[in-house]
This record gives structure tokens, C-alpha cells and sequence, in this order.
């Protein structure tokens, strides 16, 4: 099978849609599938993508989305489904602006939509009435978690397929791990309000007194965050970390703590940690216990509860055979979520949806 994936996000950005996108795309080929990657990037182009154009960064969520508004990046996406002759076209958040949207809009072939957004959405209040129209030349909607789909279904109508995120196991295989002399924390992710480093730096006089944290990442936060905790010299700021370094730091760590407060519809974050090996500790809201089930392959804690959060990150640190129950359901999870079962759950998908002569043109819907 042919099939085109579409990001509208910056694939030389790192990201958790498109590192889904790219995951997908390398688990398709090893299943013997031809998979070609479309998408704007902001320098060299990963291995089997054909950048579209660049992006630039807008607010979205409470984040930054890295996206490609310029026509130019349309027109480009637009000529390669053209010349492509795929089987089937997938589109990753297939109502966001640039190639995604372009897709969605003028590409013949069968359509299928992956949703990962989940919270609010500004756009979906705006403009709810138009993207739910546009929505219908979709064969086939998916969504990454039931918190997806319930943005999705709230302000677009529809039925959606759960198809969870999937972690690449393989990578981590013959990680080296970073070497570290004292028990371990590690954090990953933006530097902003919903990911609750804050809460994480509260809750820093909880820990042991030897334990050490390494920050990864960087945000509109980090310059208050590092002097608020500047005294502390067990804190290390990492900035942000290529994927190597990062995959080595994460295998390292005792301890991934993942304190978001909201606004997450899947955490990649955790998956990744348990695929390394490494324990987790995580807010309890709704995209993070889908994949993280309370007390069997993490410890989670009430989000914004820094004395929780610090006492469930002792327990972890100091407490070995809690440790190593974490540590060996997580690597359970991780293979149940892993980028192969995700793309034999599409390549389902794409074969109903390319056989099917209902759902397998793409067409305007009717009045």
C-alpha cells in the first residue's frame, strides 16, 4: 500500500504529532508499505520527508504550533498528492491551516484524519460551523485518545476510531544510558503553564537530599523557573537536547516526572520513559492515566499539588521494589503501545477506507 502522510506541523521541530507522524511512517515501511512523509520543516528534512516549505510559530493551546500559513507550502503539498498516486492520504490534525487543511480541501484521494488535540480549542469555537462541514470529506475519523475525540465530536459532529499514540520500543533497545551517581529525576517538555515545571520546582524540598533533576527543554518560563530554584544545586538545566542525548538521559533517570496540568490528549512523554525503563510519576489528569493506569505503570498525583507530587517522587526514589514494579509494567505497556501494533491498527483502516467506494472518494458533501 502507498500511503501519504501529512503534518501540519514543523517535522525539524520536535513534537508529539510529529513524532507520531515520522514513527508512523518508519513502523509502515519495516511492514513492507510505501510511506512518504509531507510537511513543512525548518531545516534538513528528517529521512523520508518532503518538506513543503517552513513554518512559523503561533499559540495554540496554551502551547506554540509550528505551522507552514504560506500558499506556496500549500501548492507544494498539493502537487506531491498529486504526483503520487497514493493508496490512501493521512492527515494529522487535517483542519489545521497549511498542507493539513490543503489536503483536506483538494487532494482526490481517499481521506483519513487523525485528531490529537485535546482541552480547548479557539479555533473549533470561531470557526466550528466551517471546519465541521470540511470535516465530511474525511473517509475515516480517528482520534489518539477518548479526550480527542470528545474535542473533536463536541465541535465537529462525527464518529471517531481510537487509535492511541505509539511508542518506537526498537530505539530505546541499545540505548547507552547517561551515567548518573545519584537518584534521578528527569523532566521533558516545554518550559510553559500547563506542563507544571513550577510544580515540579515546588515541590524540589520534598526530595531526597541527594537526589538530582535534570530539566530538559526550554519556554517563555524558564529564565523565572531557574532563578527561583538558583540555590539548588542539585537542579540541571539541560535546554533542549537532540534525540539521542535525549533518549540516553531518559533511560538514565530513576524517575520521569511529567506534572501537566492540563491540556494533554495522550502522554508520549510517559510512554517513551517506560520504554526506557524508567519509572514515572505524572499529574492524574485524563491523557496521561489512558496510558499510565494509576498504581500499575506509574504513580500519579493530583495535578498542581506540589507536596503530592514531591512525596510520590521520594517514594519512587527511595522505595527499589516500587521502582522496579513500575519499571516492568511499564515495559509491558510500552509494547501494547508500540509503533507496530499502532501501524497494523491503521493499515486496517486504510484498507476499508480504500476499498470501500462509499468512503473512498473524496468528494464535496452535499447540501
Amino acid at each position: 500500500m502507498r500511503v501519504a502522510l501529512v503534518s501540519p506541523y514543523s517535522l525539524s521541530v520536535p513534537g508529539g504529532v510529529q513524532g507520531q507522524v515520522l514513527g508512523l511512517a518508519r513502523a509502515l515501511r519495516a511492514l513492507g508499505h510505501d510511506a512518504v512523509v509531507l510537511g513543512p520543516s525548518d531545516g534538513p528534512a528528517p529521512p523520508g520527508v518532503t518538506a513543503v516549505g517552513g513554518s512559523v510559530a503561533l499559540p495554540a493551546n496554551g502551547s506554540v504550533a509550528p505551522i507552514a500559513l504560506a500558499p506556496s507550502a500549500a501548492a507544494r503539498t498539493i502537487r506531491a498528492l498529486g504526483r503520487g498516486d497514493f493508496d490512501v492520504v493521512h492527515l494529522h490534525e487535517p483542519l489545521v491551516p497549511g498542507p493539513c487543511l490543503a489536503s483536506l480541501v483538494a487532494s482526490p484521494r481517499p481521506l483519513i484524519g487523525t485528531f490529537h488535540a485535546a482541552g480547548t480549542s479557539a479555533s473549533y469555537r470561531w470557526a466550528g460551523r466551517v471546519l465541521a462541514r470540511l470535516a465530511q470529506r474525511l473517509g475515516l475519523r480517528c482520534a489518539v485518545s477518548a479526550e480527542a475525540a470528545a474535542l473533536a465530536r463536541r465541535h465537529l459532529g462525527g464518529r471517531y476510531d481510537l487509535v492511541p499514540n505509539g511508542v518506537e520500543v526498537a530505539r530505546f533497545a541499545d540505548v547507552d544510558p547517561w551515567p548518573t551517581d545519584a537518584p534521578t529525576v528527569v523532566f521533558v517538555g516545554r518550559h510553559e503553564p500547563r506542563k507544571g515545571l513550577a510544580v515540579l520546582v515546588a515541590a524540589l524540598p520534598e526530595l531526597p537530599a541527594e537526589a538530582q533533576v535534570w530539566v530538559v527543554g526550554e519556554g517563555p518560563q524558564t529564565a523565572r523557573l531557574r532563578a527561583a530554584c538558583a540555590g539548588d544545586s542539585r537542579v540541571r538545566w539541560l535546554g533542549r537536547l537532540g534525540d539521542d542525548e535525549l533518549l540516553r538521559r531518559l533511560a538514565g533517570a530513576h524517575v520521569l516526572c511529567a506534572p501537566s496540568l492540563a491540556g494533554e490528549s495522550f502522554g508520549m512523554v510517559l510512554l517513551e520513559a517506560m520504554a526506557a525503563g524508567t519509572a514515572v510519576v505524572a499529574s492524574d489528569i485524563a491523557g496521561y492515566a489512558a496510558v499510565a493506569r494509576p498504581d500499575r505503570e506509574a504513580v500519579l498525583v493530583p495535578p498542581g499539588d506540589a507536596r503530592a507530587l514531591g512525596a510520590a517522587l521520594r517514594r519512587v526514589l527511595t522505595e527499589p521494589d516500587l521502582a522496579a514494579t513500575l519499571v516492568t509494567a511499564g515495559a509491558r505497556r510500552a509494547e501494547e503501545l508500540s509503533s507496530e501494533r499502532m501501524a497494523e491498527r491503521y493499515l486496517e483502516r486504510y484498507a476499508a477506507l480504500a476499498l470501500s467506494p462509499g468512503r473512498g472518494v473524496n468528494r464535496w458533501p452535499g447540501r
